[in-house]
């Protein structure tokens, strides 16, 4: 198959799709030497037939696949996802919906914790696929026969992975699940690379304010250089580095030469004198202004022996309901959980609540006892005497 280089022709063919109930797509991109994911090839199929878009043509507008994505009226179908909206919603402003992502579907259906798309062709197609083009440079022309196969595979199993899961979820009763899943992917706030938050996907040291405050500064003005010279956030300055800053925080060239995880001389380049601005800044900041840092919940005396219980319980859950457990709960969530029965986590809420949250809770007021009946972990209800009753006297 030859792949789509013009503009027309990607009309055709996008017009050709959407006149079906759902697509499959999946993209292959770039990212090593890049902020932004530089989009090199366009996979969909329908029922009917399979695509292959050369996204660097230089003669091509991908005007008509935006549109395909943005389709009321047409599923989009991807296996993980939020790589591929990532895409979509930088090159276009949008998000592709309705979403249907056949990982998530896996997880709520028990197939395991972020299943592989080749491990979900081979349990529900029983094929196995030829990986061996992954990592290949898709920017280069031509494409050979191997990488269009291998992209192709994508769409073309794919088809029949969202079939099967579909029928199961609607069998099983969870189709409303997956709606829940996908409000998150679905949500522009999970795409937006907004400077003023990046310093929340840092792991530091800090716990003063004014620590606080120069991560904040530093770590946005790192996100923005990024974004505008379009280059990996490591290669203008490391995340160690930021949280070295905040710190010690340097107020001049001598003592940012200091910091020996800088390379000799940064103080004196373009960069340095940004960083030491945004020191400046920092310090500068209304303690008011400063988002919340959460420190370490450090767990009340007998919390983690509830936690421990918990996770007894959610495994025990996973197993009787065919449910990965890392879609129902984490391991903080059970924490939170262990410390207050209000805690705003999604295990307490819609319907992980009815399938674990409110067992937890009757769990932790001693409602509900776990026991071993034939080398299985169950769960009895309890009844708990009211005070003053004969069997406490």
């Amino acid at each position: 198959m030859e792949p789509i280089t013009t503009t027309a022709a990607l009309a055709s063919a996008c017009a050709r799709l959407s006149r079906h109930d759902f697509v499959t797509v999946d993209t292959e991109f770039l990212r090593e030497t890049t902020f932004w994911p530089k989009l090199c090839v366009i996979q969909a199929a329908s029922p009917d037939e399979a695509i292959i878009v050369d996204a660097l043509a230089p003669d091509i507008d991908l005007a008509p696949f935006f549109e395909l994505m943005a389709n009321p009226n047409v599923t989009k179908v991807f296996h993980a996802a939020r790589q591929d909206i990532e895409i979509v919603w930088h090159r276009a402003g949008l998000i592709p919906h309705p979403v249907f992502d056949s990982q998530v579907a896996a997880m709520v259906l028990g197939y395991g914790d972020s299943i592989s798309y080749d491990q979900l062709v081979q349990r529900v197609c029983g094929q196995a696929l030829d990986k061996s083009s992954r990592f290949t440079d898709w920017s280069r022309r031509p494409l050979s026969p191997a990488q269009i196969t291998y992209a192709l595979a994508d769409v073309t199993h794919l088809r029949d992975i969202y079939l099967a899961l579909l029928k199961d979820l609607e069998a099983r009763g969870r189709s409303d699940w997956m709606g829940e899943e996908m409000h998150v992917l679905t949500s522009p706030a999970t795409y937006r690379q907004d400077p003023a938050t990046a310093w929340e996907r840092l792991k530091s040291r800090v716990r003063k304010p004014r620590e606080l405050a120069v991560l904040v500064e530093v770590a946005a003005w790192r996100e923005r250089e990024a974004q505008s010279r379009d280059q990996p956030r490591g290669r203008i300055i490391k995340d160690e580095v930021i949280g070295e800053i905040a710190l010690q925080q340097p107020q001049t060239p001598e003592r940012l030469a200091e910091l020996r995880s800088l390379p000799k001389g940064f103080e004196r380049s373009r960069y340095g004198e940004a960083v030491l601005d945004a020191v400046k800044r920092g310090l500068e900041r209304d303690p008011k202004s400063l988002p919340r840092l959460e420190r370490d919940r450090a767990l009340p005396n007998g919390a983690t022996a509830t936690v421990e219980l918990l996770k007894v319980l959610l495994r025990m859950t996973a197993e009787q309901h065919g449910v990965a457990a890392k879609v129902i709960a984490t391991t903080d969530d059970l924490e939170r959980i262990a410390v207050s029965d209000e805690a705003p986590v999604p295990a307490l809420s819609g319907w992980r609540r009815e399938l674990f949250g409110d067992k937890a809770l009757a769990l932790k007021a001693g409602r509900l006892a776990l026991a071993v009946d034939r080398g299985r972990v169950i769960a009895t209800e309890r009844q708990i005497p009211a005070v003053g009753s004969a069997s406490q006297k």
